[in-house]
């Protein structure tokens, strides 16, 4: 039997027989049927191989630029005073975080004693305080930095700040595509401005070499796992690509600060958040950063010391379960990543000439052509998810009735976030909501399908439902429809015999009821059955955030 295993040949199959099987599978289908697009206008193809694989950017360059294996586990500070960071500081680099964050939007009062042990700290561990504001007193921990131990200090700190004199592996510019990304940004938006915003920068200084060692490049990562590793892959060519055009074929290399996407993170449901941020930071880690911050699952809502552990394990765990940390770019080699890398630095690479030649970064944003830009893709983005196209799990399916939204007073905020508008529904509902009651017809195998999809659907808004008892006739759920008092019914009916009962059941239409039809229907049986009562429908595709708000408004009149 092994010997005959191990004689056992293979007809080797190219990809026009592959595209034939695969058109035969999909039963009279085109093959587009099974090619994604994405917002970044990019096809995502079923088989990636040799044969259509055409490499334009090269590997040794974007191996060159990751330069190192391994990442930093950066975990970002939540406390509120000096001592509290001071502790939690020390505890965390003990317990495998392995830099100092800060965050300077969230500032807090420092006092000299914490100020100078931060500075003993900051010679052993990187520091990276980004956005810091000019009363900041964070920058005095520098003055208590000896000189001679001015050149171990590393890192990066940005904002309205004076010059740190001495520090010189201490960078001071940054291009943070982390609020456009919040806003709703493409990712090949996201490079372009940060090509854009390096070039704007380097013009005050004597040459890009010089400018290259002062910048650091921020970029959040979100969940769409294979396109957001080839994001830092890009980046890497695009970097080397900028600096050939200023007439540098050697350049230093630029550090890319990752963090997990807000934009992803839900006030409902929050463990789900742990799965979205292991998503994201596994991407970051095979996309080659080199600084990773996690953040807590529940940063919405209330930080607690439990979930700032988990998200520093979830680092630590990557790191010790995969032992990516061990390989120079380990994404590297794949077809598909290699072919998404190359896509991903056509695209910015062209945006970015765009922005160039419409005046440069600055004259881009003032002219409102980026707000333009990252408006249409952030429609795009919710519209997906409104129509469900995009799983938010815990949101916009698979959503936990019970779950409460409770937001404690250091919670961030972050404005745009795909479930916001979820959160807001759940907000109301759980204050008042009207009594739904599922009607159902027939069997229970038969409409317990349909009833099931209207109870999931409608808790994404937190509204509850009850089922009627299962009428074996029309007549039955007409008269126990009469009969029982309720806010709004949803008609469950088994699909295939839906339009038959319905027009029994529309001959005498219960009357002063609010009722929906589960299910689509052909557009002009859906008018009819409009036109004599039926208030709406609810099925797969349709705008769900649509449908809650009509629910609303409707239950407002009530």
């Amino acid at each position: 039997m092994i010997s005959k295993m191990k004689t056992t040949t293979f007809t080797q199959i190219n990809d026009r027989q592959w595209e034939e099987i695969a058109v035969k599978s999909l039963k009279g289908l085109p093959l587009e049927k099974i090619i994604t697009k994405t917002l970044e206008d990019i096809d995502i193809k079923p088989l990636y191989t040799k044969e259509n694989n055409h490499q334009q950017n090269s590997l040794h360059t974007i191996r060159k630029g990751i330069e190192k294996q391994d990442w930093t586990i950066a975990q970002t500070n939540y406390a509120t005073d000096s001592a509290t960071f001071m502790s939690e500081l020390k505890d965390s680099l003990a317990k495998g975080n392995e830099a100092i964050v800060y965050d300077g939007t969230r500032p807090i009062t420092w006092e000299e004693a914490d100020l100078k042990e931060l500075a003993s700290l900051m010679q052993r561990y990187p520091i990276y305080a980004f956005d810091l504001q000019k009363e900041d007193k964070l920058v005095k921990a520098f003055d208590f930095v000896a000189a001679d131990q001015k050149k171990e200090v590393q890192g990066a700190v940005t904002g309205v700040v004076r010059e740190l004199v001495g520090f010189h592996l201490v960078r001071s510019l940054e291009a943070k595509t982390t609020c456009i990304h919040h806003e709703g940004a493409d990712i090949v938006t996201e490079l372009a401005v940060a090509l854009a915003i390096a070039v704007e920068e380097a013009e005050n200084y004597s040459s890009f070499n010089a400018f290259a060692h002062q910048f650091i490049i921020r970029f959040a990562v979100d969940t769409h796992f294979f396109m957001e590793m080839a994001k830092l892959r890009a980046f890497r060519a695009l970097w080397q690509t900028l600096a050939r055009a200023y007439g540098h074929e050697k350049t230093s290399r630029v550090p890319i600060y990752s963090e997990t996407s807000l934009r992803t993170y839900s006030k409902l449901d929050p463990y789900v958040n742990l799965l979205r941020a292991g998503n994201e930071a596994f991407a970051a880690a095979l996309g080659g950063t080199d600084v990773l911050t996690v953040h807590p699952h529940n940063i919405l809502t209330d930080i607690t010391p439990a979930s700032i552990r988990y998200a520093r394990n979830v680092q630590l765990v990557i790191k010790e379960e995969t032992f990516i940390q061990y390989v120079l770019d380990p994404a590297g080699g794949s077809y598909f990543i290699d072919t998404l890398t190359n896509d991903l630095i056509e695209k910015a690479w062209a945006l970015f000439q765009d922005i160039d030649n419409q005046g440069g970064y600055s004259s881009y944003v003032a002219s409102g052509a980026l707000e333009q830009r990252i408006a249409k893709v952030a429609a795009q983005r919710l519209e997906q998810v409104h129509h469900r196209e995009k799983s938010l799990i815990g949101t916009n399916v698979y959503a936990n009735i019970t779950d409460e939204i409770h937001i404690s007073k250091g919670a961030k905020q972050v404005e745009g976030r795909l479930s916001q508008a979820y959160e807001e529904l759940r907000i109301y509902f759980a204050k008042q909501q009207p009594k739904v009651v599922l009607l159902t017809f027939g069997l229970l195998k038969d409409f317990k399908p349909r009833a099931d999809f209207v109870t999931g659907y409608l808790s994404a808004a937190g509204l509850e439902t009850i089922s009627s008892p299962a009428f074996a006739s029309v007549e039955e759920g007409r008269q126990w429809i009469m009969a029982n008092d309720f806010d709004y019914g949803i008609i469950c009916m088994p699909p295939k015999d839906t339009e038959t009962m319905m027009s029994l059941f529309m001959e005498d239409l219960p009357k002063g009821k609010w009722l929906d039809v589960a299910g689509k229907y052909e557009e002009t049986i859906m008018n009819q059955w409009v036109e004599a009562g039926i208030s709406g429908f609810i099925y797969q595709g349709q705008n769900q955030l649509e449908k809650f708000t009509t629910i609303k408004n409707r239950w407002e009149e009530e």
